[in-house]
């Protein structure tokens, strides 16, 4: 029981002080950048609404920190997260991405609303107006198709592929 006491209190301790290290910086540009998704493609109200909701969290510079955000070691996880997902998608910078990537990105995107994978279960689960629902799947994936869709009009189709990489 003493040994347990003495664990629980150094714990406490170095939680207490590791409170006292500065947070990661802040993911929360407040102007939007001329590479974002919405200044390099036609994005209807809706569709922004919805990205804004369900992905700008960890998939933009634009990211909205609730209180809790502030406590170590939340903050580490949560900007761990955030860099993440920023290194695998930010809208904030799509429009700096190669034909063939913003092409390939929309059809990973597509792919992940469809089956669910995004946004993360952990995220809406504290975030509830981030779900889903299939309306609004339903309203990401026309537009997502729609985009597609203009590509292939746009550019030829040997651009939309990504090219391999060789080793």
């Amino acid at each position: 029981m003493k040994t347990i006491k003495i664990i629980l209190n150094a714990l406490l301790i170095i939680f207490v002080l590791i409170q006292f290290i500065p947070n990661p910086s802040k993911n929360n540009l407040s102007e939007v950048s001329i590479t974002s998704i919405e200044n390099t493609h036609p994005v209807p109200e809706s569709v922004l609404n919805i990205l804004k909701t369900s992905c700008y969290d960890c998939h933009s510079n634009h990211t909205f920190y609730p209180w809790y955000a502030r406590i170590k070691p939340i903050s580490w996880w949560l900007n761990n997260h955030i860099n993440e997902g920023k290194e695998e998608l930010n809208f904030s910078t799509f429009g700096s991405y190669s034909i063939s990537r913003q092409y390939h990105k929309l059809k990973e995107i597509k792919e992940q609303v469809e089956e669910n994978e995004m946004p993360l279960k952990s995220y809406t689960l504290i975030h509830h107006n981030a779900v889903l629902e299939k309306e609004k799947k339903s309203i990401l994936i026309t537009w997502i198709s729609q985009l597609q869709d203009s590509f292939q009009k746009n550019y030829p189709i040997d651009s939309l592929k990504r090219k391999k990489r060789i080793h």
